[in-house]
């Protein structure tokens, strides 16, 4: 009986690590090509963007903020990894779509500071040409 409760004691004491992610579809006004998000993540929370692409535009995509933790994956429609990795390559790109569909843009704090629960304001600039 002791084993049981320590057993269920051990399960209810573990974190759960849900699905955090908030979706957002990004529209321009009308007449314009660009966006600048205003918004904020905290721990282990991910924002995901999704931004319909014509193949051959060229997509800009800029994170600005202070917290020097926060980054962003740029992911083509129907693929399992990121096409681009701003932790790796800078948190400004532009890209040539190479083909057409919603792209996603997951903005997101790198383990460390998702850990210690930081929270991050940022820009997230998109343009679209």
């Amino acid at each position: 009986m002791q084993s049981l409760i320590l057993s269920a004691a051990l399960l209810t004491a573990v974190p759960s690590f849900a699905d955090d992610t908030r979706r957002e579809v990004v529209h321009f006004a009308p007449g314009s090509s660009s966006s600048t998000i205003k918004s904020s993540v905290r721990g282990y929370q991910t924002v995901q963007y999704s931004l319909s692409v014509t193949a051959g535009q060229k997509m800009s995509v800029q994170l600005d903020s202070k917290n020097s933790s926060l980054y962003f994956n740029v992911t083509a429609p129907g693929a399992d990894a990121a096409m681009y990795n701003s932790s790796i390559d800078g948190n400004g790109t532009t890209i040539t779509i190479p083909s057409s569909g919603k792209y996603l843009i997951d903005v997101y704090l790198m383990r460390n500071a998702a850990r210690r629960s930081e929270s991050a304001s940022y820009d997230l600039t998109l343009y679209v040409e």
